[in-house]
């Protein structure tokens, strides 16, 4: 395979002269400058007169904004993999993604030796290579759980805690020769790294068979590997003649990447802004004429997990640089959600709502399974699948304020709530939401949002006055009380029905610093304990909002119930006296109080989702929490049934909206219930939730994964408005799996 069709890429190869450690930088800076690509130095950390190359390679990054830094080669005797693989990534990391790892098995062993490193053969050295390559990336695949354990004779890792991961697949690049080193090259790496003046005519097309075969041996693709080729300081006498030196290193040997080492700023200069430009073109036009096949290569062990009733080949040029497949780095970090795990076997992370579109009109084609993402909680289950597609809103995560005199804001779906209180807090405005900064924006906001400030503001979805939605047949259409009122109408509490909401406009309320008490309770006597805690809220000022959460007594402690709860406002007097009665629910086993922004009590955070299997929670609406209400949750749980028991208050200004205002028509109850338990106790949870009866008068989807009951969801006349919506802007029920409607065909 004379031309692999990798894209051209050129740099230099530049002596770590410690006399004058500035000239050195000044070097690689004036590289980039001239548009070279890469910026690589030699390694020899037992000579002297030189500079520590990743020392250097450190702060060049750091002074340059474009161009790839490596080692050409780092001296692995004398570099311990599992702290190199680190270094790298965090360079990695830190440069945005401009680091590549040149390796070499070790040379003039003498002089490693008087370092401290142990000698090798030739052999064991090859053999030492292979074994710090596998915990090289072991450590940086974080997609993997579990710790590292890899390597063998010469550098063994047992244990080791992977990450960080970098930022982007840092290439791992050789420089070989021999048969063994060569073979290496095709198994494992990513770049065949030589030096010109090293090799005999003949060599390069020798390396390659030799690469291609064990690329192929591997079950690779020999065109995943890069042929790098560095070259010795001549300058020919014009840039044609260069030209005509070099392309046949291209067209006939495979080089792809062309390495100059030279310390003179002039020529360099040359390489980068005339001769890279004529050799591309040269390039091009021999491509033409043969049809090479050019561009990325996907490595054959990513194929080999593509699923069927995807055509990945058909995704659209636009998505490319947004489609995450498994076998992709990164590929762990997007197909779970907080709760969920999921396999599923495309990611769409759309950047923009036109490539949402993109993205729902090609999984429309698709005979598989439809998941749509906002900030990766998604309790509920629906934002991710096996087998299918997941159009990931992530990227969409704006917050504009589009007028600060309404307090009216605009939101991508993809942010986080977090972020948004961070946002507004300095502004002097909050909006209601949830309990904590790492909830998404979409998915909340269009089920209904229960918050912390939920008595005082309502809930999030009641102040949505448009929304940016991406309807099935891939149309947007912007909906306000004026245009497309129906789909607003329905948007605000079942929007998932209906389209994918990219962003909502929403009026903030004017909340500067809040109280937030946290009460810690000895839940003994749990069924008094609720009565008097839902009675007291019930009775409290609407600035008043509290969740509860109660977890069963374990061998050395009672169970334990934690009261969060926030006055909505800086009177701290007033604060104080609505909060006090509250130290009488129970025996308290800790108190704090904090007068802090919303931002505070919602605070920014990112984490990662893997997922941890099915959720199993059951949820419910109530009235009030009664005697009989009461006692069936104290003793779910006494018996243990229930990991978790919260209840929020969800009353106040909740219940002046009308019920018929929004899709969300629950507006006469004060407190939402959720229980959360596991696989083997979900029956339990079943059958006790079920003595509830009657009490439960309506079920907030987002928080009951078990009753499917869409008339606990959506009362009558609110079932029958959605389907009629649902006709009209989704009549192929493209949605109906994310909340099955039942709609007539």
């Amino acid at each position: 395979m004379p031309d692999y069709g990798h894209d051209l890429a050129f740099g230099s190869f530049l002596t770590p002269q410690a006399n004058d450690p500035q000239q050195v930088v000044a070097l690689a800076v004036a590289g980039e400058r001239h548009g070279l690509d890469l910026v690589t130095f030699q390694d020899h950390p037992y000579q002297p007169a030189f500079l520590d190359t990743w020392t250097l390679l450190t702060w060049v990054a750091a002074a340059t904004s474009r161009v790839q830094v490596a080692g050409n080669v780092l001296n692995l005797p004398l570099r311990q993999p599992a702290v190199l693989a680190k270094s790298a990534a965090s360079l990695d990391l830190l440069s945005g993604g401009r680091v590549a790892l040149g390796l070499g098995s070790g040379a003039f062993w003498d002089a490693i030796v008087s370092m401290g490193a142990p000698r090798m053969t030739p052999g064991e050295a090859v053999t030492a290579l292979d074994e710090a390559i596998d915990v090289i990336r072991g450590l940086w695949d974080t997609d993997t759980r579990g710790v590292l354990r890899a390597g063998g004779e010469h550098h063994a890792v047992d244990g080791a805690k992977r990450g960080p991961a970098p930022a982007h697949d840092i290439p791992i690049w050789l420089g070989a020769y021999k048969p063994r080193m060569l073979a290496l090259v095709g198994a494992k790496a990513d770049g065949w790294l030589p030096s010109q003046g090293y090799l005999q005519p003949g060599q390069l097309a020798e390396g390659n068979a030799r690469i291609d075969a064990a690329a192929s041996a591997a079950g690779r693709d020999p065109r995943e590997i890069r042929r790098l080729l560095n070259l010795g300081g001549r300058v020919p006498a014009s840039v044609d003649a260069w030209v005509d030196e070099l392309l046949p290193l291209v067209v006939d040997d495979g080089v792809s990447t062309f390495v100059l080492g030279t310390d003179d700023e002039r020529a360099l200069a040359v390489f980068g802004e005339e001769l890279a430009p004529a050799l591309r073109a040269a390039v091009a036009a021999e491509r033409r004429s043969a049809g090479t096949t050019t561009g990325a290569v996907r490595p054959a062990s990513a194929l080999a997990k593509r699923v069927p009733g995807i055509d990945y080949d058909a995704i659209p040029d636009s998505l490319a640089d947004s489609v995450v497949e498994p076998g992709d780095r990164g590929y762990g970090a997007v197909r779970s959600t907080y709760i969920w795990a999921g396999s599923p076997g495309l990611v769409v992370r759309a950047r923009s709502t036109d490539e949402v579109a993109q993205a729902l009109a090609f999984a429309r084609t698709q005979d598989v399974p439809l998941a749509v993402r906002s900030g990766g909680h998604g309790i509920a289950g629906r934002s991710t699948n096996d087998g299918g597609i997941v159009i990931d809103l992530g990227a969409l995560d704006g917050v504009e304020v589009l007028d600060r005199d309404r307090r009216l804001v605009r939101l991508g779906a993809g942010a986080h709530w977090g972020d948004v209180a961070a946002k507004l807090s300095p502004l002097g405005m909050a909006i209601s939401s949830g309990d904590y900064g790492d909830v998404g924006v979409g998915g909340l906001v269009v089920a209904g949002g229960q918050g912390l400030l939920g008595r005082s503001y309502g809930l999030t979805l009641d102040h949505v006055v448009a929304a940016e939605v991406v309807l099935a047949d891939g149309s947007v259409v912007r909906a306000t009380a004026d245009e497309h009122a129906d789909l607003l109408w329905a948007v605000r509490g079942a929007g998932a029905a209906v389209g994918i909401v990219t962003s909502v406009d929403i009026e903030a309320a004017a909340v500067g610093d809040v109280v937030l008490a946290t009460f810690v309770y000895d839940a003994s006597d749990t069924a008094e304990l609720l009565l008097t805690w839902s009675q007291l809220v019930e009775d409290s000022p609407w600035e008043l909002t509290s969740f509860l959460t109660l977890v069963p007594a374990r061998p050395d402690q009672p169970p334990i119930a934690q009261a969060m709860t926030v006055w909505a406002g800086d009177d701290t007097d007033a604060a104080v006296a609505a909060l006090e009665p509250f130290l009488g629910v129970a025996p308290v086993l800790q108190q704090q109080a904090n007068l802090l922004p919303y931002s505070g009590v919602v605070q920014a955070h990112h984490s990662r989702h893997e997922g941890g299997g099915p959720a199993n929670i059951r949820g419910g609406l109530v009235e009030h929490v009664t005697p009989d209400v009461a006692r069936v949750l104290a003793d779910l749980l006494r018996a243990g049934e229930t990991q978790m028991l919260q209840l929020r208050a969800v009353g106040g200004a909740v219940n002046t909206v009308p019920a018929d205002a929004t899709a969300y028509a629950h507006r006469t109850q004060n407190f939402s219930l959720s229980a959360m338990t596991t696989a083997s106790r979900r029956p339990a949870l079943d059958r006790r939730w079920d003595e509830l009866g009657e009490a439960v008068t309506g079920v907030y989807r987002s928080f009951d994964l078990g009753d499917d009951r869409l008339e606990r969801v959506y009362p009558p006349a609110t079932l029958e408005r959605l389907r009629a919506v649902a006709r009209r802007y989704d009549p192929d029920g493209v949605f109906g799996h994310d909340l099955p409607l039942d709609v007539p065909r």
